[in-house]
């Protein structure tokens, strides 16, 4: 019945994948939106809000919340820019920057789980299907 239909199969398998996400940050006490938000920070220090907002394709209103939940964790700060005060950049925190190399690890953990469950070529190609796909849309 849904052979054809882009949104229930997207679904589906955006559940599946979250399950497995959510049990693999679980040990960091992370959802994994915000996990990835924090490895973007680690990344890019003093990166702001609007650029994270960018990066992940999310609200920056979303951004804010996230920002929220990792600095009651104290795993980043929120700093002035310098250039505009009303714009915050944000920077990993010490404890952040301890964990890391295990955040960093756990995505390359999971990237290979999905390499060997259905082939790295249709992992890329996925990957890379979607990523045209958001931009077209």
């Amino acid at each position: 019945m849904f052979e054809r239909c882009l949104y229930f199969n997207t679904q589906t398998l955006a559940r599946k994948l979250n399950a497995l996400w959510v049990d693999a940050f679980a040990p960091f006490e992370l959802a994994p939106s915000h996990a990835y938000l924090l490895r973007l920070v680690l990344e890019t220090p003093g990166v702001t809000q609007q650029q994270l907002a960018n990066e992940l394709c999310l609200n920056k209103s979303t951004v804010t919340r996230f920002v929220a939940a990792l600095e009651n964790k104290a795993l980043v700060e929120r700093v002035g820019s310098g250039k505009d005060q009303r714009e915050k950049s944000v920077v990993p925190s010490p404890k952040a920057i301890a964990i890391g190399q295990d955040l960093e690890a756990k995505g390359a953990e999971l990237y290979s789980t999905m390499c060997e469950a259905i082939g790295r070529d249709k992992v890329e190609a996925f990957v890379q299907a979607t990523r045209e796909i958001n931009q077209k849309l």
